[in-house]
């Protein structure tokens, strides 16, 4: 059941990820990868939820954690591309670009978890 689980959850993912970069490319039209860091930063805010707030609190059993995490997590942020997109800005001479992209993408996700991760533990005491 948990190869099941990933596999629609992973699928469920990938297909919001894509919907996402269509979305983004209607409205930023630049060398930035905005639809990667969306991406990633949603990703790590839902990811970050439901390991600081719904797993445990509402009982969910290991199928649902390979579901969110594993499936739709893992189908949804990309480190692959962001490395690609990061490594065509330097190649292409757009270094304070990439320096940027790279900073932006550790600095908002570890933000995020920080922040839910706080929260989380604050509201369990």
């Amino acid at each position: 059941m948990n190869i099941v689980a990933i596999f629609i959850g992973g699928g469920l993912g990938s297909l919001c990820r894509y919907a996402l970069s269509k979305c983004t490319s209607v409205y930023f039209t630049s060398y930035f990868a905005y639809a990667t860091l969306f991406s990633n930063v949603l990703s790590t805010l839902i990811l970050a939820s439901f390991v600081y707030f719904f797993q445990e609190k509402m009982g969910l059993n290991d199928t649902w954690k390979f579901f969110v995490i594993t499936g739709f997590c893992g189908g949804f942020s990309t480190f692959s591309t962001f490395s690609f997109e990061t490594f065509e800005m330097l190649k292409n001479g757009q270094s304070l670009l990439a320096i940027i992209n790279v900073l932006l993408s550790v600095f908002c996700c570890l933000f995020i978890l920080y922040i839910l991760y706080k929260t989380g533990t604050a509201s369990s005491s």
